[in-house]
């Protein structure tokens, strides 16, 4: 639930094209503080974008992007912030990609405390408690001095995870963060993010995972070429779609048994 009326995330009138193709088009989207929102649709639909467009990896061509009390507009006449005020925005706003992008030299351990003792120039003991505890946090307290070369694709994203978490950061965003793995792993990861939505993490899920985001989710958001066609409630809006386009999509889950209600 929010704690206050003010949302912790908000897009708004968002458009970002590449070249001549039009990615996003007028996007507007709230997340209040402790909400989760997922976005699904079919590949292309704008989905990872709008999620890079809110730590600024993507810059938007034209709108607003609000995380906290940092605020954005875009479009002529606009100038992004230096260099040390994207960085400290850009901790602030937690990312877990498809690909772990972990440093193969590095722990486990040693990967989770980089960003604090680099970054925010926390000592190294002081980082070091950090990181253990979040290792531990996603259940890999025993894997803090494994490389990740020894680490199955699901461990590594649980690092990945922790190592986001370690900047302590206002709000996570995960862009298919289960897509990279065999199925059998696909289960921790999922298990990790739901625990921190149950302690009131605000989270916005680019998946495909479409049961996750009905048990988890406040909200889901369906996006197609660009646009949100559908959103509200995420069981309400997975289990009786009003548009025949999310109709149409979500017809696939529904056909393999993904989203029966329990």
């Amino acid at each position: 639930m929010a704690e206050s009326s003010v949302p912790k995330i908000a897009i708004a009138h968002l458009a970002k094209s590449f070249g001549a193709h039009a990615v996003l088009k007028d996007v507007s989207l709230t997340v209040p503080a402790g909400g989760v929102v997922a976005l699904i649709g079919p590949s292309g639909s704008g989905k990872s974008t709008l999620l890079r467009c809110i730590n600024l990896l993507v810059v938007p061509d034209a709108g607003e992007v609000r995380v906290g009390a940092d605020a954005f507009r875009f479009g002529p006449g606009t100038r992004l912030p230096g260099t040390k005020a994207l960085a400290r925005f850009r901790a602030g706003t937690g990312m877990v990609f498809q690909h772990f992008n972990l440093f193969p030299h590095l722990t486990a351990l040693q990967n989770v405390m980089e960003g604090p003792v680099t970054v925010q120039r926390l000592p190294k003991a002081e980082a070091e408690a950090r990181a253990r505890a979040l290792l531990d946090k996603v259940g890999l307290a025993d894997k803090a001095e494994q490389y990740p070369s020894r680490l199955s694709g699901g461990q590594k994203q649980r690092v990945a995870i922790a190592r986001a978490l370690a900047m302590e950061p206002e709000v996570m965003l995960f862009d298919e963060a289960t897509s990279a793995l065999d199925p059998e792993l696909v289960g921790e990861v999922l298990g990790v993010m739901r625990a921190l939505a149950a302690d009131g993490m605000t989270m916005v899920i680019v998946t495909h995972e479409i049961a996750f985001a009905r048990e988890v989710a406040d909200r889901v958001v369906f996006l197609r070429d660009g646009v949100v066609v559908e959103e509200g409630p995420a069981r309400t809006l997975i289990d009786a779609p009003r548009h025949p386009d999310t109709r149409a999509f979500l017809a696939h889950f529904h056909r393999r048994g993904e989203t029966v209600t329990p």
